[in-house]
């Protein structure tokens, strides 16, 4: 079969590349492609992988956003004026949606940010089989006309921390502490405070900082910011402390047994509560709390190796629903 994958996003590259790698493997042509990006072109670089690098993303403004999405469209347009692909797979790429849709392509999304109005309104409805969470209640993605919703007992992170590829090892001083800057040109962060920088300036006494911007590299004051792109997985993996607004990161450390704190930013995040639940070290706190909450779990290293055997893989899921033919 031939399928293609789109990652617009470096945790998109991350779940494209587990799932292209195992459809590989049973025999299926995949296309994967990709965008510029901060984060895709550099995981690109270091974990080997080799997209077709299809448009950028442009969050300048509202205008250069439609543009780049209207371009990646025509390009995808003409890559696949010859073949088409019989299924396509993304983690709402607005841009496979539309033009998967358009040419009667079964579309199999996955899914785990109920709260992002404006990408679940222009994918989910278009979606032939939606792949959640357990964690996240069905209702929250049928409001935007999910017509299957299929759910697994883990989250998405699970497809590349159950069996890690890492880049590098890292050598700071210890204690480490990463802190992940909020997405805030994302259409759901715009208009919300982020609080990162100053919880970062607020742990440096704890000890190495690592502030892990979004988008501007230059220097700030007490905490120390990569000038070169990092492998966050594995820097989570190493870290003695995490820190975000609830991203992937969050996830991708708890699940590796490194203490996780979430600034309550967005509301409720369903994937974060079911992780904490099931006793992996993920901690949501208010802006507030951070410090007190640091200075508790700072450097103690969780064994969940147990809990995340009994996780679900996506990736496990989505090679059976092809074998079973279920985004039909």
């Amino acid at each position: 079969m031939k399928v293609w994958y789109d990652a617009g996003t470096g945790k998109q590259f991350r779940f494209g590349m587990a799932v292209a790698r195992r459809l590989r493997k049973e025999g299926h042509q995949v296309v994967f492609t990709t965008r510029k990006h901060p984060d895709t072109e550099g995981l690109a670089r270091v974990l080997g992988e080799k997209p077709i690098m299809v448009g950028k993303y442009d969050p300048t403004s509202l205008f250069s956003r439609l543009d780049e999405s209207a371009c990646r469209m025509l390009l995808f347009s003409k890559m696949f004026r010859d073949g088409p692909p019989e299924l396509a797979i993304s983690h709402q790429s607005v841009e496979l949606s539309r033009f998967a849709f358009g040419l009667g392509v079964p579309v199999l999304t996955t899914a785990d940010t109920p709260h992002a109005e404006a990408v679940n309104r222009l994918t989910i409805p278009l979606s032939s089989v939606v792949l959640v969470s357990e964690a996240i209640p069905e209702n929250l993605y049928k409001k935007y006309g999910a017509r299957k919703i299929i759910r697994f007992a883990g989250v998405d992170e699970v497809a590349w921390t159950k069996h890690p590829e890492r880049s590098k090892s890292f050598d700071f001083k210890k204690p480490l502490i990463v802190v992940r800057q909020m997405e805030t040109k994302a259409a759901y962060g715009l208009g919300k405070e982020d609080f990162t920088l100053e919880a970062a300036r607020n742990l440096s006494s704890f000890g190495t900082v690592i502030f892990l911007p979004r988008y501007s590299k230059r220097t700030r004051k007490n905490v120390m910011v990569m000038d070169q792109f990092v492998d966050t997985a594995g820097l989570a993996e190493q870290a003695d402390l995490v820190v975000s607004v609830g991203g992937t990161i969050a996830r991708e450390a708890a699940l590796q047994g490194t203490p996780s704190i979430v600034i309550r930013q967005f509301g409720r995040i369903q994937v974060n509560d079911y992780l904490s639940k099931k006793g992996f070290p993920l901690f949501t706190v208010e802006p507030s709390k951070v410090r007190s909450v640091a200075r508790c779990h700072l450097g103690k290293k969780f064994d969940v190796k147990a809990r995340l055997a009994e996780l679900e893989n996506p990736v496990d899921i989505i090679a059976r629903m092809i074998r079973e033919k279920q985004f039909a």
